[in-house]
């Protein structure tokens, strides 16, 4: 009788991760960037949304309060992560022209 394999694939089964390419890589952080930057402004106007409703809302205010620093805490660290895709970027943007250096024979 024949063996047939089957195409499963599982997480965390040996299964090699694929190694992007500086153009890739360059892409991929740019993207993460924008996406970070877009979470952290989104962060930041909730916070200040919920600091307007703790005045409004004097009854629930701790509440907002606490909404209103929970949303200022993930603004920054947002901030963060919109600078560690910015060094990333640069990194990959070394590496092409490192690349491109090699390539032309300088």
């Amino acid at each position: 009788m024949e063996t047939v394999k089957h195409g499963h694939h599982h997480l965390f089964h040996g299964e090699k991760k694929h190694e992007k390419t500086p153009e890739q890589q360059l892409k991929h952080h740019k993207h993460m960037g924008r996406l970070a930057k877009v979470g952290t402004v989104t962060a930041g106007a909730y916070a200040l949304h919920e600091k307007h409703k703790a005045k409004k809302d004097p009854e629930n205010a701790h509440s907002h309060r606490i909404k209103e620093e929970i949303a200022a805490t993930v603004a920054v660290g947002g901030v963060v992560l919109v600078m560690h895709e910015h060094h990333e970027k640069k990194a990959a943007k070394k590496k092409i022209k490192e690349e491109k250096k090699k390539g032309n024979g300088h």
